[in-house]
């Protein structure tokens, strides 16, 4: 933003006369943008000839060859580039570059560069810093304050109430005003002895040192923020670690802090977050006056209702939602669905929780494993886990163990609980309906989900059917496919089969007879015997 210049590594690269740079400067100032032709040269030129047109296209030729990875695109008679832009603060911004448009921007990006030069010393007070910045801009309140504050947190009392005074008398003089709001709060502070830091939260839970796969989810997420991104998909698939590892990754953007929710009250969570104890009012206006003017990552998890989070927006400011319903009512998301990882990325988990010896050493039988459990995380972290449990034990022993019908019917295995419940969890947000389709599919082991058939089965309405299958397909325990039609994932089919027959009793139910949905109670697991069906 001094010069417009520009490096392929270490080696500069030539970027032709100075319209040609005005012609770049002005595509890269409106990065992402389709500028026409004529707004182009009204950009470049104050006054153009009408061979301005031309030459226009003469320079965007020659930045196409000069500058391959800036994918400059045409497109219905404008062009577009695509470009990470940053301000390094050397120089007068665009040095160089005359016309009514890039003086404009010359005063927009100086303005921008003294508000960010001064959020910084905000974050990180610096007195020495401070007073430099004050001489150079003396009548910026703002850095005044910042600096009474710095030399009062390092216990130089008298100095700040010795600076209030003189910029007092300084603004009466020069603009015959007296000071600010926020100039009197700090020296209101002062005299008070309540002055304190402000708090920078720093609550984001710890990175999953195995978290494995999910590129392409995380390089949309990347492009995304500070735009608000959603996470979506069933319980179990990992949307909270996935929120985790991209906030980990871009937490360095977003310095006044990281607020990690996990509520119903999101507004009051993040006021508590900054400072603002039992908030009262209009919580989310009070949140975005909070957070005005800084830069916040803000991970919610498990979004219930949009209520919760909607108004919370803040410019800078970067959200990040997991919610298991897509809520289609929040505008302006991007939203992210997850399920099972790859077949690379599920093999490549399995090695981080198994080792990678004994998952290498049987790969057909890993196999069968993985896809019977759908490539969920959660089931592989706990079957990695028991058989790391077992150091002799290999892939196929477990396999046949968990194949044997056991005597212990009344047992229920820990594993096997800890792989349910996050299914458990998601029933227990059924209505009686939906969890009766899920159970009828079960016992009929059924992939494909039809919804004549679905109506047969269930003895429902066939106008009703639709809306349940679409309610299940909503929390993604079943995945449309076309109209009408849809999948039952293997992991929840094998699951509500286990949940069946949990429920069920041979001298009460007939192989074919419906099980009443209050037959199956909240709590109600599996015994050995049918969880040795999870690896049929």
């Amino acid at each position: 933003m001094g010069p417009v210049r520009a490096w392929r590594d270490e080696e500069e690269v030539e970027l032709g006369p100075r319209q040609q740079r005005a012609v770049l400067a002005a595509l890269l100032l409106n990065n992402g943008i389709r500028l026409s032709n004529d707004q182009l040269v009204g950009m470049v030129w104050d006054d153009p000839t009408p061979s301005a047109v031309m030459a226009l296209r003469t320079y965007v030729y020659k930045i196409r060859k000069t500058l391959p990875e800036l994918n400059l695109k045409s497109r219905d008679g404008g062009y577009t580039v695509r470009a990470e832009v940053v301000d390094d603060c050397r120089g007068e911004p665009l040095e160089g570059l005359r016309s009514a448009y890039f003086d404009a921007q010359r005063l927009r990006l100086g303005d921008y560069r003294v508000k960010t030069r001064e959020d910084c010393l905000e974050r990180e007070p610096d007195v020495l810093e401070l007073q430099k910045h004050v001489a150079a801009f003396p009548l910026r309140e703002r850095p005044r304050a910042l600096l009474m504050r710095a030399l009062y947190l390092e216990g130089r009392q008298g100095e700040a109430l010795d600076h209030f005074h003189q910029v007092r008398a300084l603004l009466i003089e020069e603009l015959g005003l007296e000071p600010g709001p926020e100039l009197r709060e700090v020296h209101a502070q002062i005299l008070n002895g309540d002055l304190t830091l402000p708090r920078r939260p720093e609550q984001l839970v710890p990175d999953l040192i195995d978290f494995t796969g999910r590129a392409e989810e995380i390089a949309q997420a990347l492009g995304t923020l500070p735009g608000t991104v959603g996470i979506t998909g069933m319980r179990g698939s990992g949307k909270t670690a996935l929120a985790t590892r991209i906030g980990h990754l871009v937490k360095g953007r977003f310095p006044d802090g990281q607020i990690f929710v996990r509520g119903r009250d999101v507004a009051s969570e993040l006021l508590r977050a900054v400072g603002v104890e039992n908030p009262v009012g209009d919580k989310a206006a009070l949140w975005r006056e909070k957070a005005r003017g800084k830069r916040f990552l803000v991970v919610v998890d498990d979004v219930q209702d949009a209520a919760a989070v909607r108004d919370l927006e803040t410019p800078g400011s970067a959200m990040i939602l997991t919610s298991v319903r897509r809520l289609h009512e929040l505008p302006g998301v991007t939203w992210l669905k997850i399920a099972g990882l790859t077949e690379r990325e599920a093999r490549e988990f399995l090695r981080k929780a198994l080792g990678p010896a004994r998952a290498d050493a049987e790969p057909e039988q890993a196999e069968v494993l993985l896809e019977r459990l759908s490539r969920l995380p959660h089931p592989i972290r706990v079957i990695g886990g028991k058989l790391s449990a077992r150091p002799h034990w290999t892939i196929e022993m477990a396999l046949r163990q968990m194949e044997r019908e056991s005597r212990l019917a009344d047992v229920i295995p820990p594993d096997c609980a800890a792989m349910m419940a996050p299914l458990i969890a998601a029933e227990k947000q059924l209505s009686d309906p939906e969890r009766h389709m899920l159970m009828c599919f079960a016992r009929q082991d059924a992939e494909v989900i039809d919804s004549q058939k679905a109506a047969e089965m269930s003895g429902a309405d066939a106008g009703e059917i639709e809306l349940v299958l679409e309610a299940l397909a909503g929390v993604h325990l079943i995945e449309p496919l076309v109209l009408g039609r849809y999948r039952l994932p293997r992991f929840v089919r094998l699951c509500f089969r286990l949940r069946t027959a949990a429920s069920s009793r041979p001298d009460q139910t007939g192989p074919d007879q419906a099980v009443p949905d209050q037959a199956v109670p909240d709590q109600a697991v599996p015994d050995q015997a049918v969880y040795a069906e999870i690896m049929r």
